[in-house]
């Protein structure tokens, strides 16, 4: 779709890049020429995602262990990229979290690992990027991975609905602030797009085709669609486009509204035995952080 060599001369950090949707528009863009930084919790996670992609496509991946719930951390590997490499050119908000769940059954802390990385963890990456570009004069593109539901809102994903709802809003505001620095903020809201993580605290004893009846296209996503996308929003040829959340959904939220409706259906029992899915899976991704 692209012609070789696009993004030649990029460099694009994204964040939760070791895996899921970011690991595929990692691929996307190192396909098309661009250095890649990619950052998360998890050094092995990231290590062995940068070996896959380099050993199949060549090219360079760099990586960055990180919490962005840390503001300091996040702006000690901003500059640690800047005096390594130079200064970025694009972002990827990618890094998220979520779960399935009744929100009177929510505590603060619950909440509080969804907002803390997607809402506070989301801005202090732009942050620490944006102002560097302001600083030195350089142009940029940040794309955040939001969900459709910041227009209609969802049940029982109330943490992130709000929080991806915080990151619409940033786009609009910063496009708008940064229009004149030469900063284009735009994100991408994705329908379906399989990936481990989300199905097993989206769909946990289910799966995402689930949803193929009641979508238009009676389909779920391709991941080529989504790293269509992405590269399109980040390469040059552009720069107008700006403050704009795409939906990718194959006109799902358009048909059907807000997602997990179906939710309601599920008894006190079903919740105890999605809790405890949910729950292993988290455990598991633990304990891959901390080998």
């Amino acid at each position: 779709m692209f012609k070789d060599g696009l993004l030649k001369g990029k460099r694009i950090l994204i964040t939760g890049g070791g895996t899921g949707l970011g690991k595929e528009i990692a691929t996307g863009y190192l396909q098309l020429g661009a250095e890649v930084w990619i950052a998360g919790r998890r050094g092995a996670v990231l290590d062995s995602c940068a070996k896959e992609l380099t050993d199949k496509h060549g090219g360079t991946v760099r990586t960055h262990v990180v919490d962005i719930r840390d503001a300091q951390a996040v702006d000690a590997m901003v500059q640690h990229i800047w005096d390594r490499a130079g200064p970025l050119t694009g972002l990827v908000n990618n890094a998220a979290g979520n779960f399935i769940s009744p929100t009177k059954d929510l505590t603060p802390n619950g909440f509080n690992a969804i907002a803390n990385i997607v809402f506070h963890g989301s801005f202090y990456v732009t942050h620490a990027v944006g102002k560097r570009w302001i600083a030195g004069g350089h142009k940029g593109s940040v794309i955040s991975i939001l969900v459709t539901w910041v227009h209609t809102g969802s049940p029982y994903v109330v943490p992130s609905a709000m929080s991806k709802a915080g990151l619409h809003v940033m786009t609009k505001s910063l496009a708008v602030e940064w229009g004149r620095y030469g900063i284009r903020l735009n994100a991408i809201a994705p329908g379906p797009f399989p990936t481990e993580g989300a199905s097993k605290r989206l769909r946990p004893g289910g799966s995402f085709e689930d949803s193929n009846d009641t979508n238009p296209m009676r389909r779920i996503g391709q991941m080529p669609e989504l790293q269509n996308l992405a590269t399109f929003l980040m390469a040059d040829g552009c720069e107008w486009l700006t403050g704009e959340t795409i939906a990718v959904d194959g006109a799902g939220y358009l048909a059907n509204g807000a997602g997990f409706t179906g939710l309601d259906k599920l008894s006190d029992a079903d919740w105890e035995k999605t809790r405890a899915m949910i729950k292993t899976q988290n455990d598991k991704d633990r304990a891959g952080r901390s080998a």
